[in-house]
């Protein structure tokens, strides 16, 4: 009688606990997150995000089914991040997932939506044909709606997500420019920049005269490229702009290239000088690099003349990058005539390298002939880790705390009007990332590299590989031993209790 007592008691208990702890869920959520990067916690910029929703935010989930497991997990993915946005907002943020495979409205409403289909490969049967699938949200509040097209396997999920969040929710947006008046582009000259930007700023060119300041308005303005001399007056303006405590995105030339001469040489605008008398100092000599880009080079094959494509050292590929938010997760920025940066300022402000050349690199001074035949060896290479991008910040000018980034090529993020090309997608982004680091003070930024990284076990090095196989050998052995050793104590206690005189 009393071991039946025991046990319905123990089953009363453990159902109570499960009640108890699935009440607790409702309102108190977490989560353990063991990868490195931490790409499945919610960063602290998305939960103040969240926490101030004054309206309920719905996201649409546009996802097919029966996928292959790579991209089907990206679904996964999606819903229990969807969950946690819900469960940190107190039910703010709603979701529903729908699969336009099913049927044609669904289809419908989907590309409606701003989602097109891909195409993935899709093996059945010992053959691989095409599926066409639909891998989109699209977040919505009241009447405006915001599309996310397409999420690849590994994106920043999160950052897509917080960033049309906000860009729905935000009630004013801050305001940038970029500074006209000295011959700098066009912004339909850096349309992707400008597309990438708008979602959070109202982004504005500035022309700049004797008699107008830069207005306040403004946290960032950018300098990209300007060709002309910037009068003294200008320079002035951009002092009491840091003064305020403005910043400054600066990507200028220090040298230039001629194909139609084959020839480079030093530029100057005035600007150099101001930055001399900062501590920055941008050598008038160009970088050479082994990791490099290419040109078209036509050539003499007999009767015929044909188009070939060489190495340019003078095109530098830049792979290394520091851990600043405005670079970090960057993978390859080409850029066109850079040229190595320096610093030797006071303490009163300091200087933090953002992005070098290569291991092989070198420089060549002004001027130069582009001798595109010239075989290059490694004694052309013998300096590494040029400075070519950097931020300066603390008190720049006056007594307030600025910061400004100098990036040594001012064309990278410029696509031109007269080619129609497309500009590199980290070149766009490192302007992107740099203004948006500038500027914005919800750490979002932070996120827009926040992608969950692929290691395959051939990349890991032998050692971590043999542990690896002993563990998973081993380690469930271990836990089978362990399981009997504490079973056969547990019974070992119970015989010996079922042995006392007195018990029942």
């Amino acid at each position: 009688m009393m071991n039946k007592t025991k046990i319905s008691t123990t089953i009363l208990l453990v159902a109570a606990i499960i009640i108890i702890v699935n009440i607790l869920s409702e309102n108190y959520f977490f989560r353990i997150d063991f990868t490195e990067g931490k790409e499945y916690t919610l960063s602290k910029a998305t939960r103040d995000i969240l926490k101030n929703l004054d309206e309920p935010v719905t996201v649409t989930a546009y996802f097919s089914k029966d996928l292959p497991p790579n991209i089907a997990s990206i679904a996964g993915n999606l819903k229990d991040m969807l969950s946690e946005y819900g469960s940190r907002s107190k039910g703010m943020v709603v979701y529903r997932f729908v699969n336009p495979n099913e049927k044609e409205t669904s289809e419908d409403e989907a590309v409606k939506a701003g989602i097109q289909p891909v195409m993935i490969n899709v093996r059945e049967k010992d053959q691989v044909k095409q599926q066409k699938a639909y891998l989109g949200a699209v977040v919505s509040t009241g009447s405006e709606k915001e599309t996310i097209p397409f999420f690849r396997p590994g994106s920043a999920m999160e950052y897509s997500l917080s960033t049309a969040i906000k860009k729905l929710t935000v009630k004013e947006k801050s305001s940038i420019a970029f500074i006209l008046g000295h011959g700098e582009p066009d912004l339909n000259e850096m349309m992707q920049v400008y597309t990438d930007l708008s979602v959070l700023y109202n982004v504005e060119p500035f022309s700049m005269s004797d008699s107008v300041e830069i207005p306040e308005k403004f946290k960032t303005v950018a300098i990209v490229r300007p060709a002309d001399t910037i009068p003294p007056e200008h320079l002035e303006q951009f002092d009491n702009f840091l003064s305020r405590g403005g910043n400054i995105v600066l990507a200028l030339n220090r040298v230039e290239g001629d194909f139609t001469t084959a020839t480079g040489r030093s530029v100057g605008t005035g600007i150099e000088d101001w930055l001399s008398r900062k501590g920055i100092t941008m050598t008038p000599s160009f970088i050479i690099d082994a990791n490099c880009g290419v040109v078209n080079v036509q050539q003499q094959q007999g009767n015929f003349i044909m188009q070939s494509q060489i190495s340019f050292p003078y095109f530098p590929v830049i792979n290394r990058f520091s851990d600043n938010p405005a670079v970090k997760g960057l993978e390859s920025v080409a850029m066109q005539f850079a040229s190595p940066i320096s610093y030797s300022g006071d303490s009163s402000v300091t200087f933090t390298p953002l992005a070098y050349s290569s291991e092989q690199s070198g420089t060549v001074n002004a001027p130069v002939y582009f001798d595109v035949s010239r075989q290059w060896t490694q004694n052309d290479f013998p300096l590494k880790g040029q400075v070519v991008a950097g931020v300066l910040e603390g008190k720049i000018s006056g007594s307030a705390h600025s910061r400004m980034i100098i990036i040594a090529d001012g064309d990278f993020a410029v696509s031109g009007r007269e080619r129609g090309a497309q500009v590199p997608p980290d070149n766009s982004s490192l302007m992107v990332n740099s203004i948006d680091w500038l500027s914005d003070d919800s750490g979002l930024i932070d996120l827009r590299t926040k992608e969950v990284t692929s290691r395959p076990v051939k990349e890991l090095s032998d050692g971590v590989k043999s542990f690896l196989k002993w563990f998973n050998f081993i380690f469930p052995v271990i836990l089978i031993l362990i399981y009997g050793l504490v079973r056969v104590q547990i019974n070992r206690t119970r015989r010996i209790k079922r042995m006392e005189v007195n018990y029942e």
